[in-house]
C-alpha cells in the first residue's frame, strides 16, 4: 500500500537568525565555539544587540525541520511535527513550513500564547557555525504534538537528537517510534551534537532502545556515543544501536553501512563558508533517495552532493531549483 509521506519528522520549531561574526567576538562574549548551547532569551537577544548587524538571515529551522525541508524540495513527501506559539515567528514558520511543501501537525489549529523558540547561528570566517538557543515554546512539545495518523502513513519517521533534553520531549520519540514500529514504518534517528549526545547518552539509548533502522552522525557524535576513540571501533559499536547507519566526515565524504558493508561515500571538494545545515541536509537527501527507489550508495552519492552544496553558501538550505538541479546533475 503506497504512503502518503516519504518522511515523518518529529523535533524543534526554531527560527534561525543568520549572522556573521568573527573569533574574537565569540571569546569576548564567553560563546563556544563549534557547539549548540541552550540560552535564555535575555542572553540570545544580548548577543544579537552586540552583533548590531542589518543584514539578518530569518529562516524556519530546527535540524529535523530542515531535513523534511529537504525531502519535500528534492520532490518527495513529507510531514512535521512541532510546536510553535501564537506570534509573528510562530506565523513566519508554519507559512515557511508551507512554503516548502511539508504538511504539519498545527495547519489550520489553533496556537497556545507564548514565545516562538529561536536559534542564533553564528559563522566565522572558517566556515564553522557557532549555536546559542533559545527554545522558547518548543520546550514543552510533548506526546500532544505527535501525529499517530502520519506516522502511520509514513515510509520513515526521522527523530531530532535535539529534543534528548527535554523529558516531554523524550516521551514523544518513543511514543512516535512505538506507533511506527508497531505499523512497519522505520524509524530513523540523527544524534545530532557531540554535546547533546555527551549530556543526555542515556536518553538516546532509552529513544533508541533494541535498535532503530537508519542512524546519523558525524564522526565526533559517533565516537562520543559509543565512548571510542578511534572510528574504526565506533562504527563497529554502532552496529549494535542500528540496521543501517551513516557517518559523516566533513571534507573526506561520508560511510554507509547497509547492514552488511560499509560503503564509502566520496565528498565533493567545495570551499566551504558556513558548515549550518551540513548534516540535516545529508539526512534529508539520503531519506529521499532511499524512500525513491535509490540504492543506499546512490543515496549517499546525492546527500554527499547536496551537503557539499549547502556548505558552499550561506544559510542552512538550498533553494528548490538548487535542489532540483542536483538530481539531474547526477543521472
Amino acid at each position: 500500500m503506497s504512503k502518503k509521506y516519504d518522511v515523518y519528522g518529529l523535533g524543534n520549531a526554531l527560527v534561525d537568525l543568520e549572522f556573521q561574526v568573527n573569533d574574537q567576538f565569540l571569546y569576548d562574549h564567553k560563546v563556544k565555539k563549534g557547539l549548540m548551547t541552550l540560552v535564555d532569551e535575555a542572553t540570545q537577544f544580548r548577543l544579537i544587540n552586540a552583533i548590531n548587524q542589518n543584514d539578518l538571515v530569518r529562516k524556519s529551522g530546527g535540524s529535523a525541520a530542515n531535513s523534511v525541508i529537504a525531502v519535500s524540495q528534492f520532490g518527495g513527501s513529507s510531514f512535521y511535527s512541532c510546536k510553535v506559539s501564537n506570534d509573528e515567528y510562530g506565523d513566519f514558520y508554519l507559512k515557511d513550513m508551507n512554503d516548502a511543501g511539508v504538511d504539519t501537525n498545527l495547519d489550520g489549529k489553533p496556537r497556545d500564547e507564548g514565545v516562538t523558540g529561536k536559534c542564533l547561528v553564528m559563522i566565522t570566517p572558517d566556515a564553522e557555525r557557532t549555536m546559542n538557543t533559545f527554545l522558547g515554546a518548543t520546550t514543552n512539545l510533548s506526546v500532544k504534538e505527535v501525529d499517530e495518523r502520519a506516522i502511520k502513513d509514513s515510509k520513515y519517521i526521522y527523530l531530532e537528537g535535539y529534543l534528548t533534553p527535554s523529558n516531554s520531549g523524550v516521551e514523544a520519540m518513543k511514543l512516535a517510534k512505538k506507533i511506527a514500529e508497531e505499523n512497519g514504518v522505520k524509524t530513523s534517528l540523527t544524534l545530532s551534537d557531540p554535546s547533546i549526545v555527551q549530556a543526555f547518552r542515556a536518553q538516546f539509548e532509552d529513544v533508541i532502545g533494541p535498535s532503530v533502522d537508519m542512524l546519523f552522525c558525524n564522526e565526533d557524535e559517533a565516537m562520543t556515543f559509543t565512548g571510542k576513540d578511534n572510528l574504526q571501533e565506533a562504527r563497529e559499536a554502532l552496529k549494535k544501536e542500528a540496521r543501517q547507519f551513516a557517518i559523516t566526515m566533513g571534507k573526506n565524504g561520508a560511510m554507509i553501512f547497509d547492514g552488511d558493508t560499509f560503503i564509502d561515500i566520496e565528498p565533493y571538494a567545495v570551499k566551504a563558508v558556513d558548515t549550518n545545515g551540513a548534516g540535516d541536509m545529508f539526512a534529508g537527501a539520503f531519506l529521499y533517495g532511499i524512500t525513491n527507489g535509490m540504492t543506499m550508495a546512490a543515496a549517499g552519492k546525492l546527500a554527499s552532493l547536496a551537503s557539499s552544496k549547502v556548505v558552499s553558501q550561506f544559510g542552512p538550505r538550498l533553494k528548490t531549483h538548487e535542489v532540483q538541479r542536483l538530481l539531474h546533475d547526477l543521472k
